[in-house]
């Protein structure tokens, strides 16, 4: 089936297929119309200039400007889906205030016991001794769930934890957010949306850690340490985010300042990202593509920044971010 809709002249085709929604997004610029004003975003999908033949198939995304708050474009951003690593966003922003980086943890066994089978993890061994930042490094860079269960222990435990990632979730604004696991890993009744993402984002980037983190390309993590977590050996590590590091036939994004992706089988392939041209920052959320491959995630933000970027200013928003997604 295919759908038609006409605004101002510009001329949006919306492929409806058996396995998935295709949204195409025209090469023709022009001022969209959008509902009403209002503080909401409902379940609206706003299409605008873009590369010619380039497709959305996400199940949800939105396209918000972090400054004003603007929702330029958004598509199921209210429904409820795995968020996979990207929960881990919303961990860095309840937890980094309470965890310093200069904090020391010996690890325990006990520490590292509910680490789930298939887990990404950064190396993180028992018996070592680590700081913070370098456990924040692992969690950013290269989404260890050794070390967020190392960082939810030294934040009064794991379920202490999840509860005040629950807590931070209401306060700002982010209603359609169930947490379950600090870490994203899969678990029966866990769920985000991308407008709830894109608010935890946006209070994320207003961080300053959360921020140098999130930006991070490559860092080192500790092989060997002294007993107060200090380094004397350590091993090379690499972003997972290939829009901030150009790998594996990706290229790096213009403006890129990370922030998270993630994976499960469940979750599918997930995304937040954000960039920066002039004084303008815009985040994109892409929860689970239907079609490609797991570089497709990485294709499908590429393609909502660049219209965006393009459409900052020409277009009415849909509506705007909850005013509470701050950290002010």
């Amino acid at each position: 089936m295919v759908v038609t809709s006409v605004s101002r002249s510009v001329t949006c085709r919306v492929v409806i297929t058996a396995s998935a929604l295709l949204i195409t997004l025209p090469a023709s610029p022009g001022l969209l119309t959008s509902p009403a004003a209002a503080e909401s975003v409902g379940d609206s999908t706003r299409v605008g200039e873009a590369p010619a033949n380039r497709t959305v198939s996400a199940l949800a995304w939105i396209v918000a400007d972090a400054g004003s708050g603007e929702v330029l474009a958004a598509h199921n951003p209210h429904r409820r889906l795995p968020p996979a690593s990207t929960l881990k966003a919303l961990f860095a922003v309840t937890a980094l205030p309470r965890v310093p980086g200069d904090s020391p943890r010996k690890v325990s066994k006990k520490d590292l016991a509910g680490v789930g089978k298939g887990s990404s993890v950064v190396g993180v061994k028992a018996g070592r001794t680590y700081r913070a930042a370098d456990l924040w490094r692992g969690t950013f860079l290269r989404s260890g769930n050794d070390a967020v269960h190392v960082l939810a222990a030294m934040n009064g435990g794991w379920k202490s934890t999840v509860d005040q990632m629950q807590a931070k979730a209401r306060a700002l604004g982010a209603r359609n957010t169930r947490v379950v696991t600090a870490d994203g890993y899969d678990a029966k009744g866990q769920y985000s949306s991308a407008y709830d993402l894109t608010l935890i984002v946006r209070a994320g980037l207003e961080n300053g850690q959360f921020a140098k983190y999130a930006a991070t390309a490559h860092a080192r993590f500790p092989s060997a340490t002294r007993a107060d977590g200090t380094p004397t050996a350590s091993y090379p590590i690499q972003n997972t985010n290939r829009l901030l590091t150009g790998a594996n036939g990706i290229g790096r994004y213009p403006g890129t300042i990370g922030v998270k992706n993630g994976y499960t089988s469940k979750a599918g392939n997930t995304l937040l990202a954000a960039a920066r041209r002039g004084d303008r920052t815009l985040i994109v959320t892409v929860l689970n593509p239907q079609r490609g491959n797991g570089l497709t995630v990485y294709r499908e933000a590429r393609a909502l920044l660049d219209w965006g970027f393009k459409s900052a200013g020409r277009v009415k928003p849909l509506g705007y971010l909850n005013q509470s997604g701050t950290n002010t």
